[in-house]
């Protein structure tokens, strides 16, 4: 029979636990990890999860396009396509800066030819009108009931033409410039003068001498208000001129540099080319080198033709045409004074220095001051005899006209106002012949400049006219050029 084992009790089997204390448990303890057991009787180890490669930055296609361009330099075929695109955007950037700079060139001369130059002479033509209607109207005033069909014409001519300058003007501005206010204040001030002219003329025929002071209160409208408005639109447009003239002629310093940089590209690819290839010339390259080269030439050439033009036009053309209309308006204003002289018959005064002298006739003498300072200059700037024969003329007329002006104003001093007025509107010998003679000399001359500037700035426009449309095409065709010829050379690596 089987033996209980040793330590066992008769009295039966003691519980396996029973009388064995129980010990207290142990926290988990840190320290190196237990390091596994190796043999062939050990336990195999646990194998961690992999960890995720960290993903590599995003690169941008700046960065990638720099890698594949060097990629592409180490090798002659990577070179040969990095200097055909340089060559080629060197020419097409040659192009289109002249195209686009001799636009803005030739844009500039077109307005000067057919916009600014015209207008200013049309703001000049403004002001005289205006003035000569003023001058016709005291000339007219003076006659009093005997006044001629002439004198009324004359005057009428001479508002109409205002009118028809102010009309001309307006639709040529605009709307928010200020020429077009000063426009309208002189089209709301002309019929306002012309109302105070007919009243004029109206008592001065019924024999009033109320006649006088409206007349008188017309030219103080027209001298203070109606002409310091048309000269400020004459210097207005002016003053747009002077800025067309400063667009048009400056050089293209940019197109003139990229056509220089393009040319020496073009030359070191094929000098290059050369050195390489012991080939003289690459068709594709000479093609493009001799249309940039005909670009450059066309540029410099045309645009110091075009300069040199324009500075003609302004010199002999504009810088003429200002004095002369100068002048002319400095006449009709001596000319208005000297009749509002008898006019006024005394009752406007000034002071010179320490003496009274009437007003008009002072205003008389400045003005002649003024006009023979205007027909020296305007003899200076003529530049050939057809220019200087009619300032000749109008010189000797306004010389004459103060000699006779003196003799009326000697007969007005000593109490003989018929003899005197006879001396200033009367017929043969009058101060009228010689005003007639000077306004009649300077609008020859007028006529003679304007022609002469015409032709110089049609030649400055002429020469740069097809400039820009002749430069695009030209670069296009260079540009194809170059690129042709280093594909040639591309191909013997294939």
């Amino acid at each position: 029979m089987t033996q209980s084992p040793s330590g066992s009790g008769s009295g039966g089997a003691r519980p396996p636990d029973a009388g064995v204390p129980t010990l207290p448990a142990v926290p988990p303890q840190s320290g190196p990890a237990e390091q596994p057991r190796s043999g062939p009787g050990a336990p195999a180890a646990a194998t961690p999860p992999p960890v995720p490669p960290s993903p590599e930055p995003r690169r941008t296609a700046f960065a990638e396009g720099v890698d594949r361009l060097r990629a592409a330099a180490v090798t002659e075929p990577g070179r040969l396509r990095i200097i055909g695109a340089l060559l080629a955007a060197l020419v097409v950037a040659f192009g289109t800066v002249t195209a686009w700079q001799m636009n803005e060139r030739s844009l500039a001369a077109d307005d000067v030819l057919t916009r600014s130059q015209p207008l200013t002479s049309d703001a000049a033509d403004i002001y005289r009108s205006l003035a000569d209607a003023n001058t016709a109207a005291s000339s007219g005033f003076l006659a009093g009931g005997q006044e001629t069909q002439e004198s009324r014409d004359r005057y009428e001519k001479g508002i109409r033409a205002a009118a028809e300058g102010l009309v001309t003007a307006a639709a040529a501005s605009d709307a928010d410039s200020p020429s077009a206010a000063t426009i309208t204040e002189l089209n709301r001030l002309l019929p306002e003068y012309k109302g105070l002219v007919e009243r004029a003329r109206t008592y001065n025929r019924q024999g009033f001498p109320v006649g006088g002071a409206y007349l008188r209160y017309a030219n103080e409208k027209m001298q203070q208000d109606m002409l310091p408005a048309a000269e400020h639109l004459y210097q207005t447009e002016n003053e747009r001129l002077s800025a067309d003239y400063a667009d048009a002629r400056p050089y293209p310093w940019a197109a003139l540099a990229l056509g220089v940089l393009a040319l020496a590209g073009l030359v070191w690819a094929q000098y290059r080319n050369y050195r390489r290839t012991n080939r003289v010339l690459n068709h594709g390259l000479v093609a493009a080198t001799a249309t940039a080269a005909i670009v450059l030439l066309w540029l410099v050439v045309g645009h110091s033709v075009a300069r040199s033009g324009l500075g003609d036009s302004y010199d002999r053309g504009v810088r003429s045409l200002n004095v002369l209309h100068d002048a002319r308006i400095t006449s009709l204003k001596a000319r208005g004074n000297e009749n509002l002289t008898l006019v006024a018959r005394g009752a406007e005064t000034t002071k010179a220095g320490d003496e009274t002298v009437d007003a008009y006739d002072f205003e008389f003498g400045k003005n002649m001051d003024a006009l023979g300072k205007g027909l020296d200059e305007a003899a200076r700037l003529a530049d050939d005899d057809t220019g200087g024969q009619p300032v000749a003329a109008a010189t000797g007329n306004m010389k004459e006209w103060k000699k006779r002006h003196a003799a009326a104003r000697a007969q007005d001093e000593n109490g003989n106002y018929q003899q005197a007025l006879d001396l200033v509107i009367g017929g043969k010998g009058a101060t009228v012949e010689c005003f007639d003679g000077v306004d009649a000399s300077l609008a020859t001359a007028l006529g003679h400049e304007e022609r002469e500037f015409r032709q110089a700035a049609g030649d400055g426009l002429d020469a740069m006219r097809h400039l820009p449309q002749g430069a695009g095409v030209l670069a296009g065709l260079g540009a194809a050029g170059a690129l042709l010829g280093v594909g040639r050379r591309l191909s013997e690596y294939r």
